[in-house]
């Protein structure tokens, strides 16, 4: 639509109550910066033509000076690495982690917020999770269930990327955290896993028995905006979701699909 996907990503931990943001680049991402900083040419611009929507929009996506801060993942060593490039930023404390690639769409609370909620109640580790095609859990961190109330599944290990015929599961991770600063002292052995890559789950999962792990089964629809389809589906339904969108795309659909 009309924002990057990191403006999503941004707003949905405002929205659960995220005060301070941390941010891991690499080289040929100074646009992402430039983002969330003012832009005066262009405020003054939108002040000038009147467009004092567009501009209060503009100001809107601005964090809190001080609250915002950048590190480099200087080689792309995977996800798990990502996150240990921000460990003395993020320091002794509980963490959430958003992949912007990953878009949810929920009608009444965030994502991330549902997450929150549960965490507040029972603490640990807590991850979004939905059910994928057993054929398809090779792509993702998939849980080790032991317990499972149709809404909150608790496990005792996480497999990355396992083949069908291995997967303890079909409930997979989506890219949504909340964890322990104990995977730190995982991370930290720099030890490799699925791709050769440092992995997130396989330190998540070491972390197990001794800092509980739950998945929540969210409200929303998630889409892979990291795939062609996943991208232009997310359009779709954002634009449908909107009052000033929905009727012109509806028509759009209908005249392409005659």
């Amino acid at each position: 639509m009309d924002k990057p996907l990191i403006q999503y990503a941004v707003e949905e931990a405002i929205a659960a109550g995220i005060e301070q943001f941390i941010f891991v680049t690499g080289r040929g991402k100074t646009a992402l910066e430039d983002h969330f900083d003012h832009s005066y040419e262009l405020e003054d611009t939108l002040v000038e033509k009147g467009k004092t929507d567009i501009h209060k929009a503009v100001l809107d996506i601005l964090p809190e000076p001080g609250k915002v801060f950048y590190t480099r993942q200087m080689k792309p060593k995977g996800l798990g690495h990502a996150v240990w490039c921000a460990k003395e930023l993020i320091g002794d404390e509980p963490f959430a982690v958003l992949l912007a690639d990953d878009l949810v769409l929920a009608q009444n609370k965030c994502c991330l917020a549902q997450m929150m909620d549960v965490y507040n109640q029972t603490g640990g580790n807590v991850v979004a999770i939905e059910e994928v095609p057993r054929e398809e859990t090779y792509k993702y961190g998939v849980l080790n269930v032991v317990e499972d109330d149709g809404r909150i599944a608790q496990a005792n290990g996480l497999v990355e990327k396992p083949d069908p015929q291995d997967a303890p599961s079909n409930l997979s991770i989506i890219g949504r955290y909340i964890l322990q600063p104990e995977v730190f002292a995982q991370l930290d052995k720099q030890e490799t896993g699925a791709g050769n890559e440092i992995q997130l789950t396989d330190a998540m999962a070491k972390t197990i028995p001794a800092i509980e792990f739950r998945g929540l089964r969210f409200e929303g629809r998630r889409y892979d905006c990291g795939s062609k389809l996943g991208f232009i589906e997310a359009n779709l339904a954002f634009a449908l979701a909107r009052d000033d969108l929905r009727d012109g795309v509806q028509r759009i659909l209908s005249e392409l699909t005659q």
